[in-house]
């Protein structure tokens, strides 16, 4: 296990050199409290799993984190080019059914600096707009919360543009279309700009004429 500091300081490159995992509490009416438990790609800012889970258990953050080892294939990946897992220290991150757990899939362990979230800033800033979007209804299902939550993790992932990522989506960057992407946005701008000089160069042309 590593502890990252303050900020962690090494900053990721390409996708799956890092994830980052934490939860966060939601209620639903009569049923009480669910914590939605993540897997972030940190580079990519794509959210590779996610689930409400009834408790912070060993267990059920393990799942969470099964789920993003089985979509990405991470196991099949050479043991010295496999992602890193950040995380908070958690009871549930720190015990030993979890070290075991990311032994067992050869997953190294970083554990953020204590009360310093804005170690894991990215997954905290996007459970936060998460919440702020979906808490504006209430729930008297955990199938409602979860459709909900859904929802937002698909508009987030394909359809939502991260001005630091450069205006496009989190897919963009995990499947590298990002560069393509921005080169055909500068080619439409150039284009853009040359009709318009075109353009305003007539319509002189035209009041010189008259």
């Amino acid at each position: 296990q590593l502890v990252a500091g303050k900020e962690y300081h090494t900053k990721t490159t390409r996708p799956h050199q890092m994830w980052a995992t934490d939860a966060s509490y939601f209620r639903v009416i009569s049923w009480g409290y669910y914590y939605l438990v993540t897997v972030m790609d940190d580079y990519s800012r794509f959210i590779l799993a996610w689930k409400l889970q009834k408790d912070m258990s060993a267990n059920s953050l393990i799942e969470v984190v099964q789920e993003a080892v089985d979509a990405t294939g991470m196991t099949d990946v050479p043991v010295e080019d496999r992602t890193k897992l950040l995380s908070d220290n958690g009871a549930g991150y720190v015990s030993r059914s979890f070290r075991d757990y990311l032994q067992l899939v050869g997953i190294g362990h970083i554990l953020a600096a204590p009360f310093h979230p804005q170690t894991n800033g990215k997954l905290e800033r996007y459970h936060q707009s998460i919440k702020r979007e979906v808490n504006q209804l209430p729930y008297e299902l955990p199938s409602q919360l979860e459709r909900a939550i859904a929802d937002f993790v698909d508009y987030y992932n394909y359809r939502r543009y991260h001005k630091a990522l450069g205006n496009v989506t989190p897919a963009d960057v995990l499947y590298d279309r990002r560069e393509e992407i921005l080169e055909r946005r500068k080619e439409v701008q150039i284009q853009t700009i040359n009709r318009r000089r075109d353009y305003n160069r007539g319509l002189r042309e035209l009041v010189n004429a008259a």
